[in-house]
């Protein structure tokens, strides 16, 4: 009934976006399209216009011949003209967009089910990057967000006006990184590094996602990247480093049953609810229940290890290398404490500290 206000979002064009290989790909585009245009106006202009003008009532008899060499020559020599003049702007952009030399930042970017793993080479410091749309606008108890499913906890943080070359693979299967505004669309795959490159011009949240179909959560597996001066990136930078570094120190630290109990929930409804879901009750047979397990509530040492070292075979990952001795411990622990399992036992940081030691 009124398809203008139903259609109030839509458009028929891509959009330039803010780096300089966005605004080449959107250029490359437009110029494609109009040669497009303009051949689809001469031939089909010379067709409907040599129906017309030669049309049986008129009188004119169709020609009949089997061949002539100067059309046979033109309708080659033509084409390949325009695919060389297409083929020109196309090769130079294809090779400024493989130029990943001379960045200013090296950020390797691995995908897990189901989330993003960032990590400044040159700085020594990484994190994830989950989904942070609360789980009561997914099951639609609460009104959907703005930024529905385009939001996470940690986004990527990067520098204006500075080259960024970003190194993509996976951990599980193969995902896809997806920024439309800066133009850059680039596989994640086990086993291999893929390259890519982008040079943000003005500062502001640009929002992607995966878009590599990836298992159960792959609509719920959104890219953030938050472009800052320079400035803001540098202090940024050294707050994330003394982070790090306090993060280790607190591997030493005496840990009580309440301090692991709250950390280790945080820690579980961000790593671990997506599969084993927010009370525990999983989602049999790929993902079993931690309520009432004999995981959660047997042998601990046989605990500590599935969750440092995953489960071949399964879609258990091993965690050891996603999470920090403190996220683990507390994970456990809480696993081990939560609904109803109510086993007592606390694991410390400095236990899993030491079992990845041993190993």
């Amino acid at each position: 009934m009124l398809p203008t206000l139903s259609m109030a979002d839509w458009t028929v064009n891509m959009t330039p976006g803010v780096t300089g290989t966005s605004n080449e790909i959107f250029s490359l585009h437009m110029t494609i399209l109009w040669i497009c245009v303009v051949i689809g106006v001469v031939v089909f202009g010379v067709m409907f216009w040599s129906i017309f003008a030669h049309r049986k009532s008129q009188g004119h008899k169709p020609a009949n011949f089997h061949e002539n060499t100067v059309v046979e020559i033109l309708w080659t020599i033509i084409p390949f003209v325009i695919l060389v003049v297409m083929a020109i702007p196309a090769t130079a952009t294809l090779v400024d967009m493989y130029d990943t030399s001379e960045a200013d930042v090296d950020i390797k970017i691995t995908g897990y089910q189901w989330k993003w793993q960032y990590e400044y080479l040159d700085e020594e410091f990484g994190y994830f990057s989950n989904l942070a749309t609360p789980p009561d606008q997914i099951n639609n108890r609460q009104n959907k967000g703005e930024n529905y499913l385009l939001e996470v906890d940690n986004p990527l943080i990067v520098p204006v006006g500075k080259k960024i070359r970003l190194l993509l693979t996976a951990n599980d299967v193969i995902h896809s990184w997806w920024v439309p505004d800066f133009g850059v669309k680039k596989d994640a795959i086990p086993g291999f590094i893929n390259e890519a490159w982008t040079r943000v011009d003005e500062p502001g949240i640009y929002r992607g996602q995966c878009t590599e179909l990836c298992g159960k959560n792959h609509g719920f597996m959104p890219v953030v990247v938050k472009a800052v001066p320079e400035a803001e990136y540098n202090t940024w930078v050294a707050e994330q480093k003394a982070a790090a570094e306090k993060e280790r120190e607190l591997t030493q630290k005496d840990w009580t049953m309440a301090e692991l109990m709250a950390r280790g929930e945080k820690s579980y409804q961000t790593n671990c609810a997506a599969c084993h879901q927010p009370d525990g009750s999983g989602a049999p047979p790929a993902f079993p229940a931690l309520k009432g397990s004999p995981i959660a509530t047997g042998d601990m040492a046989a605990h500590i290890d599935i969750v440092v070292h995953g489960k071949s075979g399964t879609a258990m990952q091993a965690f050891g290398g996603q999470l920090s001795e403190v996220d683990l411990a507390a994970i456990i622990t809480f696993e081990r404490n939560a609904w109803g399992n109510n086993t007592g036992d606390m694991v410390t940081p400095k236990q899993i500290f030491d079992y990845k030691n041993q190993q």
